[in-house]
């Protein structure tokens, strides 16, 4: 039986590798699914929402080492992490004169940050899911530039969007729900702001349920960690009746809702592939920070003061087609058809790949950076304790900030052979 590993860390590279799973099981793979012994979060109830019971963690050697015998790869880490991957498969292969696994890597959504960055982290892959048309042209451009063969970027599309979205609702607003992102914004002050936009809202208009869809409980972890929990902003706060904080998943919401607000989260398709009403909060403005700056071309970006006016835009057709495109497969029958002709055919993409001059240069770099200093140069001197060190570490950062604003003053002193409370009456400035 033709077997299928898949790597992931956090639960939303784990949902992308279990559709892929769905659908090469359909086709006789068997599965088996691991986490890298890096950094990697995956609580029980995220590992049973994606429709797994065990993700065990191996360590960089043994992970290679089921991968050389492996037919498939699905890797969903992040960028940089399956570049390392990618390198180090490479010389195990080269080293055992072996084709190696089919390996396929792509993207869990829309691309916000480093998208130049993200596809060389996986062009040494034979498989490169793309999910938007505007990225496959942004790629093939790349891939020129550097003199990279293209031909393992797969324009599939996001897995959980269909090729049409569903015909935009007329209905009534009823319920809004929030989708919450982790890092966006990043301040409590700015995430504060957005949480008092919707509870305004649920007391504007008392007959609609509010939902806050909070990406993670507060003792779960994501791929980007949340420093400023809902729960823990709101702890404390009235709320009006109408308003409450829902960890059902968004999939399982989105059938029971009229309109979804969000920053920038990947949602906001789901939402529309429903048929559902969709605004994205524009009140902090546009800025890469956010991920809503591609978003810019949507005609969905609206302050708080619209949203609660029903002053919701229409998603604009060109920027809606690069997500929603005409195809005849679904996003995993695509990537699984590709896999199977090249297990067929046994072509590798990532050959032509790794033979150009780009690749050979990272991958020698790579080598350099992973391969163990000598002892002399690794040898940490040992040090005295300094004054942070009899304090808890709770309070580091505080006191840091503190001398901060100390030190002027201090130097000041200093420079000026002058005490506190000098005779003169003066101070620093």
């Amino acid at each position: 039986m033709r077997r299928a590993l898949y790597v992931a860390a956090f639960d939303s590279q784990l949902k992308w590798c279990a559709r892929i799973r769905d659908e090469l099981e359909a086709r006789g793979f068997s599965t088996e699914v691991i986490r890298p012994d890096s950094r990697s979060a995956l609580s029980p109830q995220q590992i049973t929402d994606a429709g797994f019971t065990d993700v065990p963690i191996l360590t960089r050697e043994e992970l290679l080492t089921r991968a050389e015998s492996a037919d498939v790869l699905v890797c969903s880490l992040q960028g940089p992490t399956t570049q390392a991957l990618l390198f180090d498969l490479d010389d195990r292969l080269a080293a055992a004169a072996l084709p190696g696994p089919v390996v396929v890597t792509g993207w869990v959504g829309v691309i916000i940050e480093k998208i130049t960055a993200g596809y060389l982290s996986r062009c040494g892959s034979d498989v490169v899911a793309v999910n938007a048309a505007s990225d496959l042209v942004h790629f093939q451009h790349a891939a020129a530039s550097l003199q990279l063969p293209a031909d393992n970027l797969l324009l599939a599309g996001l897995p959980f969007l269909s090729a049409q979205p569903a015909t935009p609702s007329d209905k009534p607003i009823r319920r809004l729900l929030f989708a919450d992102q982790p890092t966006v914004p990043g301040t409590a002050t700015e995430r504060e702001f957005l949480y008092r936009g919707a509870i305004d809202y649920a007391r504007a208009h008392p007959d609609r349920e509010v939902l806050l869809k909070p990406r993670h409980r507060p003792d779960e972890d994501t791929f980007h960690r949340m420093r400023f929990h809902p729960e823990v902003l709101l702890g404390g706060m009235e709320l009006p009746a109408n308003f409450t904080i829902d960890y059902t998943p968004i999939a399982d919401q989105l059938p029971q809702v009229d309109l979804l607000v969000t920053v920038s989260s990947t949602a906001c398709l789901e939402a529309l592939d429903h048929g559902l009403k969709v605004a994205l909060v524009l009140d902090l403005g546009v800025h890469e920070r956010y991920g809503n700056h591609v978003f810019l071309d949507s005609g969905l970006l609206r302050t708080w003061e619209q949203i609660s006016a029903d002053d919701l835009g229409t998603p604009d057709p060109e920027w809606l087609a690069s997500y929603f495109f005409p195809r005849t497969r679904t996003s995993t029958e695509a990537i699984a058809d590709r896999i199977e002709e090249l297990l067929a055919t046994g072509e590798r993409p990532s050959t032509a790949v790794q033979s150009s001059a780009y690749f050979r240069s990272s991958a020698a770099y790579h080598r350099t950076r992973v391969e163990p200093a000598p002892k002399a140069a690794t040898r940490k001197r040992r040090r005295g304790l300094r004054a942070r060190d009899f304090f808890p570490p709770v309070l580091h950062r505080p006191l840091a900030a503190a001398l901060r604003k100390v030190r002027p003053v201090v130097t000041w002193f200093t420079a000026t052979g002058r005490r506190p409370l000098d005779a003169t009456g003066s101070g620093p400035g």
